[in-house]
């Protein structure tokens, strides 16, 4: 796609995931972003496998979140919650947070986020 597109419709065979760094078991999917003329925002799809933890972190931006399947624990500052198809959360930028997929089944979820550097920095377990 050209960053002139006035519209995309994104196959999900189409969509490759690939490893997110610092967090053995999820995976994630670029559905639409700048690149496909999207001019404010990049949806993802991130899938987290059962038994996966990803490390408390931070990120430049807001993410709004959308849980598609499983159920997994979730971060956010000093609350804990147990979320599920149909959730939704928003992080905002700057929170510390993190997930753990406790539960036999994988897990996924669609994020989107404002189109942009999304620097993601660990947070020390000091």
């Amino acid at each position: 796609m050209t960053d002139e597109a006035d519209h995309l419709v994104r196959r999900g065979d189409d969509v490759d995931y690939d490893p997110v760094d610092a967090a053995d078991g999820m995976r994630k999917g670029v559905l639409v972003d700048e690149s496909d003329g999207a001019p404010q925002f990049a949806m993802r799809r991130f899938t987290l496998d059962a038994g996966a933890t990803v490390p408390e972190h931070t990120n430049a931006v807001e993410h709004e979140q959308y849980v598609l399947a499983g159920e997994y624990t979730v971060g956010i500052g000093d609350d804990e919650y147990t979320v599920s198809a149909g959730d939704a959360l928003l992080i905002p930028a700057g929170v510390p947070h993190w997930y753990r997929n406790d539960g036999g089944d994988d897990a996924a979820f669609i994020c989107c986020v404002p189109n942009g550097d999304d620097t993601i920095e660990l947070v020390d377990a000091a």
